[in-house]
């Protein structure tokens, strides 16, 4: 196979594991557990896989103030927060709308990297970002489901997920990784998430054994947070071969992804409004996100 063909292959294995994910973590609440006991089992996951990746390229911990605050911060935008709205979201809406609003993180972050003066305006990604604050719009219209199940109230939570995404693009974007190679990174953030995660599971009466009664959710639990690490690990491998804006690609495909394994593990079904509002999407998404020649710094 050619060096593209690999790289291509890659692309859709990365947005195939990464869209399954979603309607995984919706089968993960199914018995009840709280967010904060689903996140902790996730993360001890998720720094078993990171930790093993990075034990084996000799990179583990990276004990300076500039590492440590850099970890805080990823920890609560990219993990707890973001997290824990997910869980609560997914519990009440479908799995395939929840994946047709993760898709917002770029059209999110296009503003607040306008604010902070790391983009520029310019009216193509505008329109843009109104195509998919259509979408969301459409999502939450009577006539996608939602409306008439009276779940509506549940689309603003669950788009604080995206947002704090957003934030932590654009933190990373603007103040890096602190020395740390972006698989690294993500280890040492998995880890502190990790230590903040622990009391607010069990001050929450949210901890939970998976093991002391393994079934379907705790399985799904168990295997989306290992897809989620490597997944991580091999998007890292793609983006410092061919480029960080090819490997941004993928985002298509977890959407697009997420909304056929929902159809598959969980016999969803989209009504045509919420198939608009995914074209609305994904539209949004490739007027947003930047357009840069040549090979991507990976942090």
């Amino acid at each position: 196979m050619s060096q593209s063909g690999r790289y291509l292959g890659m692309l859709v294995l990365l947005g195939v594991g990464w869209g399954s994910t979603q309607p995984m973590g919706k089968i993960a609440t199914e018995t009840g557990h709280g967010p904060f006991g689903l996140i902790f089992w996730q993360l001890v996951v998720c720094v078993l896989v990171l930790g093993f990746v990075t034990g084996l390229r000799g990179r583990l911990f990276l004990f300076t103030p500039r590492a440590l605050q850099f970890s805080v911060a990823v920890a609560i935008l990219g993990t707890l927060v973001p997290n824990a709205t997910f869980y609560i979201s997914v519990t009440h809406l479908p799995a395939s709308i929840m994946s047709i609003l993760i898709s917002a993180v770029p059209m999110l972050s296009f503003p607040m990297a306008m604010a902070l003066g790391m983009d520029r305006f310019s009216y193509p990604r505008l329109l843009g970002l109104l195509l998919g604050l259509g979408g969301v719009a459409l999502l939450a219209a009577p006539g996608a489901g939602v409306w008439s199940a009276g779940l509506v109230a549940f689309i603003p939570l669950a788009l604080i997920g995206p947002l704090f995404y957003a934030t932590e693009a654009n933190f990373v974007a603007k103040f890096g990784t602190a020395g740390m190679d972006a698989v690294q990174a993500m280890f040492m953030a998995s880890v502190v998430a990790l230590i903040l995660c622990l009391p607010l599971a069990l001050g929450t009466a949210q901890m939970f054994n998976p093991f002391a009664a393994p079934g379907r959710a705790e399985a799904a639990l168990l295997v989306s947070s290992a897809i989620h690490a490597l997944c991580y690990a091999g998007y890292v491998w793609l983006a410092s071969r061919a480029g960080a804006v090819f490997a941004a690609q993928c985002s298509y495909l977890v959407t697009g992804a997420g909304v056929l394994w929902a159809m598959l593990l969980l016999n969803e079904q989209l009504p045509a409004q919420a198939l608009v509002s995914l074209v609305l999407m994904m539209a949004g998404v490739a007027m947003v996100s930047p357009r840069r020649a040549g090979r991507a710094d990976v942090a």
